[in-house]
């Protein structure tokens, strides 16, 4: 009986579930621990854990409602594309400053992120355009697609440009996946090989003086951790100041943690100023040790496998679409934020999904979750495959005529 109750609540594939849950478990225990500063300022050792929870509660509940959704209606996604679109123009000249960008829209004491409610508005886009392409309409949906994805990254870029760049890929390989021709993709890669040239030539070889300037204020921030990142040299390896003292104290964390690491013990979360976001991971590799760290790796990592694994047991293109795309999108700011911490590549500002303290991501982190278990579900439902059955049985050979 209980389990009845549990799989009628439940509704979709079980592993995604798990994973989910799993999440939601490490993402409590790692923000309770990495909260120390906030809690200090805000002289409330609960209040940061209450904040978090709520989020993630109320994540859950949109991951059960979205989950009973028919997959059909997740194509009115491709409506919040020109509303986000309006979002983001309204936040770089209206948006809460945080760190030197504007990412965020401030509504009384609550804040959301437009750029995320553009990524997940993307994939559906995506997924509901590809989903419909055929030889005779691939010209005038790729464009579509391209003027979609231009305009987004576009206004993402000036004041994230990692989650611009991150959002491309993932339009890209879905493209790919979704046997756009590669002529068409490979003026993509070479238009994007020569802006990137040019982004990071100017941002590289120009003197400080002139991009302080004569340049958007990103990019002073961008050339800084480009050239931390570069700079290996033997007297600054062990010298800490003011712009390298995340990535470094980011590596004392994960060098405490050693292999099973110093649970409730950690230092460096008093330290680090993004512990409980950017960093986590380094908090994580600090209190759980490496063992900790190659757990939650491999849940994002078995969440792209089941991804794939449910995809293509997808009949339709449009939740096949829809399930990669979320896959895709998670995982890859996952592999980021993880890179970062462990110092492989510069400063993004990505968030774990799901981990990371949050509110409009751990929403929208939920969301996606959500889309996947509802794509997930009628192929799941016992109830379905009888009837599909029953189907397949009852077939007359005349309506194949």
């Amino acid at each position: 009986m209980g389990l009845q109750i549990f799989g009628k609540a439940f509704k979709g594939d079980k592993v995604i579930w798990c994973i989910f849950i799993a999440l939601c478990l490490v993402s409590l225990l790692a923000v309770f621990s990495s909260t120390s500063t906030i809690a200090y300022k805000q002289q409330s050792h609960w209040a940061p854990i209450l904040r978090h929870g709520a989020f993630l509660l109320i994540g859950f509940a949109i991951v059960l409602f979205l989950q009973r959704i028919p997959t059909r209606f997740f194509s009115l996604l491709i409506l919040g594309v020109p509303l986000s679109a309006i979002l983001l123009v309204v936040t770089m000249f209206m948006g809460v400053d945080v760190n030197g960008a504007h990412r965020w829209i401030g509504v009384g004491s609550i804040t959301i992120q437009p750029s995320e409610i553009a990524k997940i508005c993307m994939i559906g886009y995506m997924a509901f355009f590809l989903s419909r392409m055929k030889p005779e309409n691939e010209s005038w949906i790729f464009k579509a697609l391209i003027i979609a994805i231009a305009g987004i990254c576009m206004l993402i870029a000036p004041e994230n440009l990692s989650t611009a760049c991150l959002l491309f890929t993932v339009c890209f390989l879905m493209m790919f996946i979704g046997q756009v021709s590669m002529k068409r993709l490979g003026k993509i890669v070479a238009v994007c090989a020569i802006g990137g040239v040019l982004l990071i030539g100017s941002v590289t070889l120009l003197p400080n003086s002139f991009v302080k300037d004569y340049m958007p204020d990103r990019f002073s921030t961008w050339k800084g951790r480009i050239e931390r990142h570069s700079d290996k040299a033997d007297e600054d390896k062990f010298k800490i100041t003011d712009e390298n003292f995340q990535e470094s104290h980011a590596k004392i964390a994960i060098a405490n943690g050693g292999i099973i690491g110093l649970p409730g013990s950690g230092v460096e979360r008093d330290i680090l100023p993004q512990a409980y976001s950017d960093f986590i991971f380094a908090i994580i590799l600090e209190e759980m040790g490496l063992l900790g760290g190659l757990f939650v790796l491999m849940l994002y990592v078995s969440l792209m496998v089941r991804c794939g694994v449910l995809a293509s047991k997808c009949e339709k293109k449009f939740p096949r679409y829809l399930i990669l795309g979320a896959g895709l999108i998670l995982t890859m700011q996952a592999l980021l934020n993880m890179a970062v911490a462990v110092n492989l590549i510069p400063v993004t500002g990505q968030p774990l999904p799901l981990i990371s303290r949050g509110g409009t991501s751990t929403i929208i982190t939920c969301a996606y979750f959500g889309i996947i278990l509802s794509c997930s579900s009628k192929f799941n439902d016992e109830d379905y495959h009888e009837d599909v059955d029953e189907e397949i049985a009852n077939l007359d050979v005349e309506d194949y005529q």
